[in-house]
């Protein structure tokens, strides 16, 4: 791998580090304000919001200027949105600001492996940048879970500055202060990172005209054979995934007793497995073997179904994190093969875009459905085991999809594609 990889995966380390410890920290502001349960999963859907709104510009803007530049500039606005949860903005607002953030930095993070390396090197990539992200989400979660404990909340609030009082008198603003750290160590990589010295055509600033390029741009993926296979498991991948995290976290305080900071730790479990499943999958899958893997999709969800019935902790472990392997193990191969489609039809920033905003209008609509179920008390047993059997039920019908595409056109061919010019 070339020198410059390294460098956006230390800076995506700590950037994403930062957002999941802060998705914890804002958890524990609503239950410091008696917010309902409900209310929980409005923060993921506020964060995947931004997404959705903003997926027909930011690859334009990521494509507009060098890379690093772009994740520079995004990573400040993160810092103005944990900044808010400061000055008491309702979690749910300020959370979301992040995500406006998140939703610009993602296009630039992605899009400059493509620009950097052979489309031989970009599962191999993924594994090592999904690996370390996961790795990121593990230790945001403990890191969140343990700044908001009492023992090390308390610590932190016994720490005194002479002259200046920061008014730091609650577990979730000493929380706030070190997470705002990670932000900044992130935005020091930023700086750090290679301009590739690719150029796109001159970007279209006209909204409507951007609209309409990324209609075009989400027609093509949709379009192309091998673009809407893969780009229809990694959209139930993360919409699922997101669900997934709010739902081991409930089931660990209803099946296992567990409280928040104890139940973020179980979740570590299922990252960990993530990690585990995504690196195996960088050294066993090539590209064009990536569709071989989706029959695991449908085993992860009917594993996941299982977990209505596991009530000891040992045991739920062990799930968790066969349920990560597997998921980590799939769902690499198809966003490599995702992106490699991306810019044979289209430019990097642009692929990613598309894949943001369809991955975010499935986060969007499945945790409304968790949500809304949280709100009129649905037992978790019957949450989990609907879960489940939806992700297996859907990963079912994408590999019948794709059989069928296969009857027409032998699209597995297309991944040695070149891109025209």
């Amino acid at each position: 791998m070339k020198r410059g990889f390294y460098t956006i995966m230390a800076a995506q380390f700590f950037s994403s580090l930062a957002d999941n410890a802060l998705f914890i920290a804002a958890m524990a502001i609503l239950t410091q304000i008696h917010a309902p349960s409900w209310m929980n999963p409005l923060l993921k859907w506020s964060f995947a919001l931004s997404y959705v709104l903003l997926a027909a510009f930011v690859g334009a803007f990521a494509d507009s200027r060098p890379k690093g530049e772009v994740m520079f500039v995004t990573n400040l606005i993160k810092i103005t949105g944990c900044s808010l949860m400061f000055f008491n903005v309702h979690p749910v607002i300020a959370y979301g600001i992040v995500g406006f953030g998140a939703a610009a930095y993602s296009p630039a993070k992605y899009g400059i492996l493509t620009e950097l390396l052979p489309p031989e090197k970009l599962v191999e990539a993924n594994g090592w940048i999904e690996g370390l992200t996961i790795g990121s989400i593990i230790l945001g979660f403990t890191l969140g879970g343990q700044l908001v404990s009492a023992k090390v909340s308390s610590m932190l609030m016994a720490i005194h500055f002479p002259i200046i009082d920061f008014g730091i008198d609650t577990a979730a603003k000493s929380a706030l202060v070190v997470i705002t750290g990670c932000y900044v160590i992130a935005g020091i990589f930023n700086l750090r990172i290679p301009n590739t010295g690719v150029k796109y055509k001159e970007p279209e600033y006209m909204p409507i005209q951007l609209a309409k390029d990324f209609g075009h741009c989400s027609y093509a993926l949709w379009k192309d054979k091998l673009g809407q296979v893969s780009l229809s498991v990694t959209t139930l991948f993360w919409g699922a995934g997101a669900s997934l995290q709010l739902i081991v976290i409930r089931w660990a305080e209803i099946n296992l007793n567990l409280s928040l900071s104890d139940g973020t730790q179980l979740l570590g479990v299922f990252l960990v497995g993530i990690a585990i499943g995504a690196i195996c999958a960088a050294h066993f899958v090539p590209l064009k073997k990536s569709l071989s893997v989706m029959p695991l999709g449908i085993l992860m969800g009917l594993c996941v179904a299982s977990m209505a019935f596991v009530t000891h902790y040992a045991l739920g472990c062990v799930l968790l994190m066969f349920i990560g392997g597997l998921a980590g193990y799939f769902v690499v191969p198809m966003n490599a093969l995702l992106q490699h489609r991306g810019h044979v039809l289209m430019s990097a920033g642009h692929s990613i875009a598309v894949q943001n905003f369809n991955e975010n209008v499935s986060i969007l609509l499945i945790v409304s459905m968790y949500a809304l179920m949280e709100y009129f008390k649905i037992n978790i047993f019957f949450i989990i085991i609907s879960f489940g059997l939806f992700v297996a039920g859907t990963m079912y019908a994408v590999m019948l999809k794709h059989q069928a595409n296969q009857r027409v056109l032998d699209s597995v061919a297309l991944i040695g594609e070149e891109k025209s010019h």
